[in-house]
């Protein structure tokens, strides 16, 4: 949680959102000029994209290129809604490979070669050393990283209101299928840490940034297409392209920028400028592979400074927020590996993100029994091996490496809806227990050195009075 700091100095130019203070200057931006963001959007994954469906029809390029009529009967509602279901179901069953398709048939089209050129020519800032510093940036800090990007970045993100109306549209944040959704995220941030070779031309987290940059490509063709047939469904005036690039930039900045300087500094670990400039400098390449403008990446300063900006104008929670937050707190309870309480993954939530912005989203007040069990975290070992059978390889992640295809197909009868479940009680004893036992450890290791440092101090001031007489 954040604490206040008694030596900041305030003026005029103070700002404070969300726990979070800050200094305004002329090198942020104003809405007005973040405001056009907002309609801008990767053209050339879209683009690409309808070649790829071109070349390779499929259910899915189907399911995308359908949209249900706006005067329906009953009846017909409840037809076109089996229709659709079947569909999903299809392009489930159907996986296409993007990365695959676009690398295969790039010399086919010049969209296509214009794509696969981009993404494999290094850009002349990209500075190599920098970018595997970058990676071990992640890694240093791996616990309390992966602490903040799930209960800082992906949950209290949530509060972005305008990024939660496509999020909800999809459907991938139900109770049932939050939690793989979360994993399939968590891979991606995984494989472009994993190793320089990963995110370079030809790895494996090369090529999910471009398989997560046509898949959001998708998203949006799909849910304009449904706007354009029924502009009730979503309010492109009110909220902008779905997956525009403010949006984009506002999650690289959650992967990068917020962890520096919101999640770690929580968890009293604070970088050097040297691990700063490195991690926002591996993530600025990431940004370039997945067509958002890399440009506010440029330095730690501009990095730092679209952040504040994004959270002192973007975050503001609404029902939508409330609901996918809710959502994702149900989906995470007394499941494996962890098998934490609700109560527990609040108390995270709330440590991290700060009261104001979890009593925004909705989320419950713990107990002090709960924050004691926070003050103990161990560290964990050999990350890079932990983090990825944990959650891609194991039964209880997402079992396989995930394509991130077109899963969570959007469409007129979807929308996320807050659902909850009781808390059955643990059938594993899971984290609370072993940081019950730590903190318990813990209080009984403090007493006995308390006893006998009294002991000690006592036996001391009998001496010196002996002496004294």
């Amino acid at each position: 949680m954040a604490w206040p700091n008694p030596f900041r100095r305030r003026n005029e130019d103070t700002r404070y959102r969300w726990g979070y203070t800050f200094q305004l200057t002329k090198e942020h931006l104003t809405p007005e000029q973040t405001h056009p963001l907002k309609y801008s959007y990767d053209i050339l994954g879209e683009k690409a994209l309808e070649k790829l469906d071109a070349l390779s029809p499929s259910s899915q390029s189907f399911v995308s290129r359908q949209v249900p009529q706006v005067e329906e009967t009953p009846n017909e509602k409840q037809s076109a809604s089996t229709e659709n279901l079947k569909e999903n179901k299809t392009v489930l069953a159907t996986k296409r490979d993007l990365y695959v398709l676009l690398r295969d048939n790039a010399h086919t089209e010049s969209v296509l070669d214009e794509l696969w050129t981009e993404a494999n020519a290094v850009p002349p800032w990209v500075d190599w050393d920098r970018v595997a510093r970058g990676q071990d940036v992640f890694y240093r800090y791996g616990g309390p990283a992966l602490t903040g990007l799930a209960f800082q970045s992906l949950l209290g993100g949530l509060g972005a209101n305008r990024v939660v109306e496509v999020l909800a549209r999809t459907g991938g944040f139900s109770t049932r299928v939050a939690r793989h959704r979360l994993f399939e995220t968590t891979q991606l941030i995984l494989q472009v840490t994993q190793s320089l070779q990963s995110i370079q031309p030809g790895g494996a987290g090369h090529a999910s940034a471009l398989r997560v940059r046509l898949l959001h490509a998708a998203v949006r063709r799909r849910i304009m297409r449904l706007a354009q047939a029924r502009p009730d469904y979503y309010d492109v005036g009110k909220f902008g392209v779905p997956i525009n690039d403010l949006d984009c930039i506002a999650t690289i900045g959650t992967f990068s920028a917020t962890l520096i300087w919101v999640s770690l500094p929580r968890q009293g670990i604070f970088v050097t400028k040297q691990e700063a400039a490195d991690y926002i400098h591996l993530w600025r390449y990431v940004a370039y592979l997945m067509g958002t403008p890399s440009s506010f990446f440029e330095t730690p300063e501009k990095a730092k400074s679209i952040m504040e900006i994004l959270l002192l104008y973007e975050v503001n929670p609404s029902d939508t927020s409330r609901i996918l937050a809710n959502n994702v707190i149900q989906c995470l309870m007394a499941q494996p590996p962890s098998f934490a309480s609700k109560s527990f993954l609040e108390v995270n939530s709330r440590w991290l993100n700060g009261n104001e912005l979890c009593d925004s989203l909705g989320l419950g007040r713990p107990g002090v029994y709960y924050w004691c069990l926070m003050g103990d975290r161990r560290k964990i070992k050999a990350l890079r091996k932990i983090f990825w059978a944990v959650i891609v390889e194991s039964k209880s992640g997402l079992g396989a490496e995930t394509t991130f295809d077109f899963k969570y197909v959007p469409d007129f009868s979807k929308m996320t809806q807050m659902e909850d479940r009781e808390e059955s009680g643990l059938k594993h004893p899971g984290v609370e227990r072993r940081n019950l036992q730590a903190f318990v450890l813990g209080c009984g290791f403090l007493a006995v050195c308390g006893y006998v440092g009294l002991r000690v101090t006592g036996s001391l001031f009998s001496a010196m009075r002996n002496w004294v007489i």
